[in-house]
């Protein structure tokens, strides 16, 4: 019997492992492409001024040495003015690319002083980066040249400033004591008279330079050539081929901070020199070569040379410059060392260095020698000296500020209060007993500055005074040059700074001189003022008058150029650049820079026998040397008139339109012109007449063709009357002017017709005259014309003339007499005209009177063709 197995059930699992597989594929795969993402760089673009050195996809991009990117693309940029570099920076990059970033190119480079970027000879070419600070940024302006201070390089960064850049140049080596301790790294104008050297010292030797360190040049070889021999001396090998500068220091002054500014000096005799005298004592045995010689605890000199004579001992003795005006013919220097006594050492410190030579100063010129005491003097003034010092404003001054000089206390306020006017602040101050005779009558006090901020693209500069001149300010003496010192109770200045002070003396020295202009669009407070092209004044201020529509520009101008001040003199405004073309030549005539760049003044003299009214200011030389006489027209809106444009008289140009603008409503021009001085005169009166010319193309022709090229003009006629006036109205149309006693009169018609200014008046087809102008008449019912006969014609005119109207073709047709055409000339046909003819002979009885009416006609009576009068001249 078969046995049947009964079926095994197995129960299904719900995971297999082999799915494992997928998902771990598809985290891997998420992985690797966030990964990719993160990591595929920052694109950057850096516009360079020219792609020359650099290669897609081999130029690199470093920091340190270390490849932080690499070049990916060219191309040039929108301007034409350079290139765009695009760069792939390594993603972890981001962090330091801001707007503070710098990159430049690095390229081998071998000067004198060395060779720069030699690892490129083997690399090629390369960016370098310097990591900055500020927002993220994509776009970068490549640097001309490496930053001064490179990343890893430590030390300090001073600027020497000097006249003249000699044989320095970057790279020249920067000496201490002969040791090199740094070099010039770059240079640049500053202003237009000195040159701003910036120096690199390194970190280890940045102590050494100290605020009142002393630069001098040390390029190339000194030799000195005496009778005693000659004496060549260098600093160094590199010094004599790229040029140097050395420097000394005080080891007891603060050490200078980045940025300070120094001035170079040309040798080390001008940059340590001082005052030279002599001292002379007996007992000096503890005296020796650079014993100090001391000012209230400051060294002002020192002992240069020790030499025994048959007198005694002579000391030679040198004061620094800076407190050379200490040294007067009553000066007393007495030999001090350590005070032993009971109650204790007094300067214990010149048991190990030595005494020292005190010294107090005193008043008079100063000696060539002094005698060396051997103990302090006794003080011949006791008595302190009150003094009232004055000020615009609080400069930040207080009861308990110190007055000093040189840096040294010499008396303090008392102190402040407002003036009886309250205009001033008055300070109550006291002078010491051993420093009254340092003020003179003519001393005054600047103010002190607690706290200095100096920003400049080199850097930031911060200084800051002492405690007391924080809290109290402080006040320095500028000492005058009147002999005579300052008494009990004077009144002193005391100026918020040395700029305002110098402001304030020089504003003593100038005098004051007023111009008036109708505009003073390029003048400013500061604005020089030539004489010749030499600067002789400024303008102070320019101030606009309401009450007559005109500029007042004040001008300061030196004492020294008063002669100048005549009645002679004239103003006019500079040209940045006036150009003279004629045939003969181009002259160019170049304004001075500031004058060109702040505007200016330019004063010149008339000739012996002319006199200026002394208050206009001209626009130009011409106008000035002329005398030209402002006139202000008025024309209707509608005129083509433009600066510049000419006026004249019978063709020949007497002046010209200076300025023309839109009045408020918008219906005149008003127009400011020049008349040049020499037919002022004759076109000043009253009753002168201005009209614009400008072109006119009709049937007729083309009136005033000139102007279609040349552009319209002021035509000007002189009146007759006495009364003299500068204010005119122009009309557009060309008007007709009284000359020659022409015969002036009217015509009247019910319509205007053909006729208009300008239209011809024949006689038996000679024209005799013309039409001048029209207007309505006053109650609208018709029109007056207004014409006018030549004077050579006036007598075929008088009572008995009549006029009729010439203009076009007549026709006339009947039904039997036919067709009768009348025409006149071709002038007349296509320009119309005016026909007269004359009954009888002109005589005293029957003569025209100015502004008689006559009727013009419309048409011609046909005996009015067979009067022919006898007419005598």
């Amino acid at each position: 019997m078969t046995q049947v197995q009964t079926p095994k059930i197995v129960k299904k699992k719900l995971f297999s492992p082999i799915w494992l597989l997928p998902i771990i594929a598809l985290a891997l795969g998420a992985w690797l492409g966030i990964k990719s993402i993160r990591e595929s760089g920052i694109e950057v673009t850096i516009h360079f001024p020219s792609a020359t050195g650099m290669d897609i996809g081999k130029t690199l991009v470093k920091y340190q040495g270390l490849t932080v990117g690499k070049v990916v693309d060219m191309s040039i940029d929108d301007t034409l003015q350079g290139v765009d570099v695009k760069v792939l920076m390594d993603y972890r990059s981001a962090p330091f690319i801001n707007d503070g970033t710098k990159f430049w190119l690095v390229k081998p480079k071998a000067t004198i002083t060395g060779v720069e970027g030699l690892d490129t000879l083997f690399s090629g070419n390369y960016i370098s980066i310097l990591p900055g600070e500020g927002d993220s940024r994509s776009y970068f302006e490549a640097e001309t040249k490496a930053p001064v201070i490179t990343p890893g390089v430590e030390g300090l960064v001073v600027h020497i400033k000097s006249d003249k850049l000699g044989s320095l140049d970057v790279g020249s080596p920067i000496f201490y004591r002969q040791i090199p301790v740094g070099q010039v790294v770059g240079y640049h104008l500053e202003g237009t008279d000195d040159i701003l050297v910036t120096a690199f010292v390194q970190q280890q030797y940045a102590e050494l330079v100290k605020v009142d360190s002393q630069f001098w040049n040390v390029s190339g070889i000194s030799v000195d050539a005496s009778l005693s021999g000659i004496k060549v001396n260098s600093e160094s090998l590199a010094s004599i081929l790229a040029g140097g500068i050395s420097f000394s220091s005080n080891s007891h002054s603060s050490i200078a901070q980045n940025n300070h500014e120094f001035t170079l000096y040309e040798n080390e005799e001008e940059a340590l020199g001082g005052v030279s005298f002599n001292l002379i004592g007996d007992g000096s045995e503890s005296v020796s070569n650079n014993t100090a010689i001391v000012y209230r605890g400051i060294q002002i000199g020192q002992i240069v040379n020790k030499e025994l004579t048959d007198d005694g001992i002579i000391l030679s003795a040198k004061i620094n410059n800076l407190y050379q005006e200490l040294l007067t013919d009553s000066a007393n220097f007495w030999l001090e060392g350590a005070d032993i006594s009971l109650s204790g050492i007094k300067h214990p410190e010149r048991l190990i260095t030595g005494s020292v030579i005190n010294f107090v100063p005193g008043t008079g010129a100063a000696r060539s020698s002094y005698p060396l005491l051997a103990q302090a003097p006794e003080s011949t003034n006791n008595k302190k000296r009150l003094l009232t010092l004055s000020a615009n404003s609080n400069p930040g001054v207080s009861s308990g500020a110190e007055i000093r000089y040189k840096k040294i206390k010499i008396g303090q306020v008392l102190s402040s209060q407002l003036s009886d006017d309250f205009s001033k602040v008055v300070y109550q101050a006291e002078i010491d007993a051993d420093f009254v005779e340092l003020v003179s009558s003519n001393s005054y006090f600047v103010t002190e500055s607690a706290f200095e901020l100096d920003a400049s693209i080199e850097g930031v500069k911060v200084s800051t005074g002492d405690l007391n001149t924080l809290t109290n300010g402080a006040l320095t003496l500028v000492r005058g040059t009147d002999k005579a010192l300052a008494k009990e109770g004077d009144n002193l200045n005391v100026f918020a700074s040395a700029d305002d002070a110098s402001a304030f003396f020089h504003q003593q020295g100038l005098i004051s001189k007023r111009l008036i202009h109708q505009d003073a669009a390029d003048l400013s407070p500061g604005s020089p003022v030539y004489y010749k092209k030499m600067q002789i004044g400024e303008v102070t201020q320019v101030n606009w008058q309401a009450n007559d529509n005109n500029f007042a520009i004040d001008l300061a101008i030196e004492k020294a150029f008063a002669s100048l001040l005549t009645e002679r003199t004239v103003f006019w405004r500079n040209s940045a650049l006036a150009i003279n073309a004629s045939l003969s030549g181009v002259e160019v005539d170049v304004a001075p820079l500031m004058g060109a760049l702040k505007g200016g003044i330019s004063l010149g003299l008339l000739d012996a026998d002319r006199v200026s009214n002394g208050k206009n200011l001209y626009d130009n030389q011409f106008l000035a040397l002329s005398q030209a006489q402002i006139i202000t027209l008025s024309v209707p809106a509608s005129a083509r008139l433009a600066a510049k444009a000419p006026i004249r008289y019978l063709g020949h140009k007497v002046g010209e339109v200076e300025t023309v603008t839109l009045t408020p409503n918008l219906k005149e021009l008003t127009v400011t012109a020049y008349l040049y001085g020499e037919y002022a005169a004759s076109f000043t009166q009253q009753d002168a007449s201005y009209s614009i010319v400008d072109a006119n193309i009709s049937l007729a022709g083309i009136t005033a063709p000139e102007t279609i090229l040349t552009g319209p003009y002021i035509e000007v006629f002189p009146g007759s009357s006495s009364a003299k006036a500068s204010s005119f109205t122009a009309a557009i149309a060309s008007a007709f002017h009284n000359i020659d006693n022409a015969l002036v009169f009217n015509l009247s018609n019910n319509t205007l017709g053909s006729v208009k200014a300008g239209t011809a008046i024949f006689f038996r087809g000679v024209k005799i005259g013309q039409v001048d102008s029209y207007e309505l008449s006053p109650q609208g019912t018709g029109v007056i014309m207004q014409a006018h006969i030549e004077n050579k014609y006036k007598h075929l005119v008088n009572n008995t003339s009549v006029f009729w109207d010439l203009s076009g073709v007549k026709v006339d047709v009947g039904l039997f007499s036919g067709a009768q055409i009348e025409t006149g000339s071709l002038e007349t046909i296509l320009a119309g005209g005016i026909g007269v003819a004359t009954e009888m002979p002109t005589s005293s009885a029957n003569q025209i009177t100015n502004e008689q009416t006559f009727p013009l006609n419309k048409n011609l009576e046909p005996e009015w063709l067979n009067w022919a009068p006898k007419q005598e001249l």
